[in-house]
């Protein structure tokens, strides 16, 4: 289980990171700052393998807050999530081995891709005691062992892999299911997209359908997760 702190000084941008950490297994949110007082207390008194930062604290900017951390500890893994846009700030990032730096407002896509990267690396550090050419290029460059191309080549035309995770991300959370024309409203697609990708996910068998009837009109099929 990978546990994280967010320190963010707004509690409700905070619940939106953590509302979006909650659709994915083997992630606990262990903590939640709201300034850089608070962050330095969590990860004294905590186990902690993942901090989300932000730059813009009340007392004190993210990255001047990174030697501090790095004193308490150098193996803690941190992704700045951030409105910063100034070149010195990123620079500043990455001297101190950040492993991402997300620039607001925050799109939950972007945001579930570089968690997920994160799990992937961390499991490979954790699972092998010595790694091929192409696990090293997966650790430094982000790469999957297997290639994007073979990724998109096991998927039917038409599917791409980052919109079928939000999908899958989408429909986790009704557990009520969804219709098609509900799914393409929060996908920001078209009913025919959105159909595309839970027709895809029945051949899968990780989605089911049932005919809703309604009061009036044709039924609608409704998805919910197998």
């Amino acid at each position: 289980m990978i546990k994280i702190i967010i320190a963010e000084d707004d509690f409700r941008v905070a619940d939106i990171h953590e509302q979006f950490l909650s659709q994915l297994d083997d992630v606990e949110v262990v903590g939640k700052a709201l300034n850089g007082k608070e962050t330095i207390e969590f990860i004294k008194n905590q186990e902690v393998h993942l901090l989300l930062l932000d730059i813009y604290m009340p007392d004190i900017l993210g990255v001047d807050l990174l030697p501090n951390i790095r004193k308490i500890s150098s193996n803690i893994d941190i992704i700045m999530i951030t409105a910063a846009t100034d070149i010195d700030m990123v620079r500043n990032s990455l001297d101190y081995g950040v492993f991402d730096y997300i620039i607001k407002p925050l799109k939950m896509e972007r945001f579930l891709h570089t968690i997920e990267k994160y799990k992937q690396k961390r499991n490979l550090l954790q699972s092998h005691a010595s790694v091929s050419q192409e696990e090293v290029d997966q650790l430094f460059r982000g790469e999957k062992v297997t290639s994007a191309n073979k990724m998109r080549s096991d998927l039917p035309k038409g599917v791409d892999p980052l919109t079928l995770e939000k999908v899958k991300a989408i429909i986790k959370q009704e557990r009520q299911g969804i219709t098609a024309e509900e799914m393409s409203l929060r996908m920001g697609a078209s009913r025919t997209t959105a159909r595309r990708y839970l027709e895809y996910l029945i051949s899968m068998g990780e989605v089911e359908a049932e005919l809703e009837y309604g009061i009036v009109g044709r039924p609608e099929r409704k998805y919910i997760i197998s």
